[in-house]
């Protein structure tokens, strides 16, 4: 059974659903019976509505996504 710790640690690839079924199984169970952990997720669940919703509404400033991908190595930012 996950703990509090394991479960925490986790919780972003859970939300992502990147971990293996017996895991996500897991964790699931270990949301199920405890609150401190659920309130974690379910914040974290909105929050990621919210910025998703938003990403949507609001234009990205023109050059951002490249300055982004130059951050990570994709993209030289001077062509």
């Amino acid at each position: 059974m996950a703990d509090c710790n394991e479960t925490l640690r986790e919780l972003y690839r859970f939300l992502d659903g990147e971990l293996p079924s017996e895991v996500q199984s897991t964790i699931t169970h270990h949301l199920d019976g405890c609150l401190d952990c659920l309130q974690v997720y379910d914040f974290q669940a909105e929050l990621r509505i919210v910025i998703a919703q938003k990403a949507k509404e609001t234009e990205v400033p023109a050059g951002l996504l490249d300055r982004i991908r130059a951050c990570f190595g994709d993209v030289d930012p001077a062509t």
